[in-house]
């Protein structure tokens, strides 16, 4: 049969809507691709940095108008590791403070409020700076950790956002393809910077800032953050809506939402698998450029591979846990997968080839989990029983799991320039390892409970099963006991006569 096309309805709609299970409006479209790719811009400012931190250590350590800002290699690498340790650890606790603030005012205003603030400091730190020669490291210091407060809003409101106006019918499905949105801001600004690196380093910065501060402006007039956000104009929907709004369960509060089951065996899963992805988004380019000696421009666009994977993994992964029983498990075995994808890795020949597809695998096994327990995974826990269906504690969850996360990933960025300038770059490898084996182990836990409830569920279904068996035979026996009775009592009086 073909699918039914209504007056305002489509082909395609109408394949949404099977998935989905429900039907997608003008706004669904505006709100699923206008998170997407404000976020994506958020992303891109963070990856513009890791992208050309080689031309920023060659500016600093030769500066031609006077003395070396820097006064060799080792010294910028290292200053660039304290400007992303500084960055993730504003970031992690601009997360809690948001994610909570997220459930209590208007996200729509704290989106575009925060967007138009990490789009001014990034336009500081990389345009203004190198424009104008202005070297100076708490300058830099200040506004990368204004950069990274201002970014902190962005997360958690935008899932929340997405789970305003998204169901859970298909959540693994539709927060699958939506998470991809960090690894495809990675690949724009890897690509703007490999393009435009050669002008000078302060033009990449110029671009995406720009393409950020004008989707912090769309944001503040144009985004509705839940359906009951819309002004229809109608003074009976005006109604309608101030009704939904008062009838709504007030926020979970911070403290109680680290109570929900799973928050925080996630929170710390989340905080090892980040320091080994955010090590892969701020030192892949740097490590292709130093450690395999390829080109910068070259490194730039073979490191793109490792958000492709990514990109695929959340796709594919988010799809397939819809049908499965528990996320949990798809995302255990895909973390056992990480350890050899890992080693192999490090172990890659200098083949632009084989490089770019260990990467894909990396990336796929690597950060598919990492998208799936920042998006499927929390929109779930924010959507609990304890809330009844109440999605106020959705930003609060969000902040709490991703903060942890940017904790771990604030180590691991203080932690790697280190170890890889005292031990090398396989001594790197070998500590993602090491932190895999600690996200598998922090996951084990709620893998183990789920598998015991769907144990106890399966015996209560067997036990009903058996029951229902048994209550249909005594039925059937009580129709033959029945009938014989009624037969004595018919033929009673004849047969005691006849005795």
């Amino acid at each position: 049969m073909p699918p039914r096309i209504g007056p305002r309805g489509t082909e395609n709609e109408d394949f949404l809507t099977r998935v989905t299970g429900q039907k997608w409006s003008r706004n669904h479209y505006f709100v699923f691709f206008h998170t997407f790719f404000s976020f994506a811009m958020i992303h891109a400012t963070r990856k513009t940095l890791a992208t050309v931190k080689p031309s920023i250590i060659h500016t600093w350590t030769s500066n031609s108008t006077g003395p070396p800002f820097m006064e060799s290699e080792e010294h910028a690498t290292r200053f660039l590791g304290l400007l992303d340790t500084s960055f993730m650890i504003t970031y992690a606790m601009g997360l809690f403070i948001s994610g909570t603030l997220g459930d209590h005012y208007n996200p729509r205003k704290m989106l575009s409020i925060g967007m138009a603030c990490s789009a001014f400091s990034v336009f500081c730190f990389g345009f203004l700076t190198e424009t104008y020669h202005i070297y100076s490291a708490p300058l830099y210091v200040f506004l990368w950790v204004l950069n990274g407060f201002s970014q902190s809003v962005g997360w958690p409101i935008e899932v929340a956002i997405m789970g305003n106006w998204f169901g859970k019918n298909a959540r693994g499905t539709v927060m699958g393809v939506w998470s991809a949105c960090g690894s495809v801001g990675n690949i724009i600004g890897t690509l703007i910077a490999s393009h435009v690196l050669v002008f000078g380093y302060q033009y990449p910065f110029l671009i995406i800032c720009s393409l950020l501060f004008s989707y912090s402006i769309i944001a503040y007039f144009q985004l509705p953050s839940a359906p009951w956000d819309l002004d229809s104009g109608s003074h009976h929907k005006s109604d309608s809506k101030e009704k939904l709004e008062l009838n709504r369960p007030p926020p979970l509060g911070f403290f109680r939402t680290w109570l929900i089951p799973g928050v925080i065996s996630f929170s710390l899963a989340f905080a090892c698998l980040k320091f080994v992805n955010d090590g892969f988004f701020f030192w892949l380019p740097y490590y292709l450029h130093d450690g395999l000696n390829w080109p910068e421009t070259f490194a730039d666009a073979l490191s793109t591979w490792y958000d492709v994977g990514g990109i695929i993994a959340s796709i594919v992964a988010g799809a397939a846990s819809d049908r499965m029983k528990s996320r949990t498990s798809l995302i255990f075995y895909m973390l056992l997968a990480s350890f050899v994808s890992l080693y192999v890795y490090s172990r890659s020949p200098a083949s632009y080839t084989w490089n770019a597809f260990l990467l894909l695998l990396a990336g796929f096994f690597v950060g598919g989990p990492l998208n799936m327990i920042s998006s499927s995974v929390v929109a779930d826990l924010g959507k609990s029983d304890k809330l009844k269906g109440n999605a106020e504690a959705l930003a609060t969850v969000t902040g709490i799991i991703d903060g942890t996360g940017s904790c771990g990933s604030a180590v691991g960025q203080f932690m790697i320039p280190n170890i890889q300038h005292w031990y090398g770059w396989n001594a790197v490898f070998y500590g993602f390892m090491a932190m895999m084996a600690c996200t598998t182990l922090c996951i084990a836990p709620v893998l183990r409970k789920e598998r015991r409830k769907q144990q106890r569920m399966k015996y209560r279904e067997n036990k009903a099963l058996l029951n229902s068996d048994s209550d249909s035979t005594d039925s059937e026996d009580g129709v033959f006991l029945s009938d014989k009775t009624t037969r004595r009592k018919h033929h009673g009086t004849p047969q005691s006569t006849f005795i």
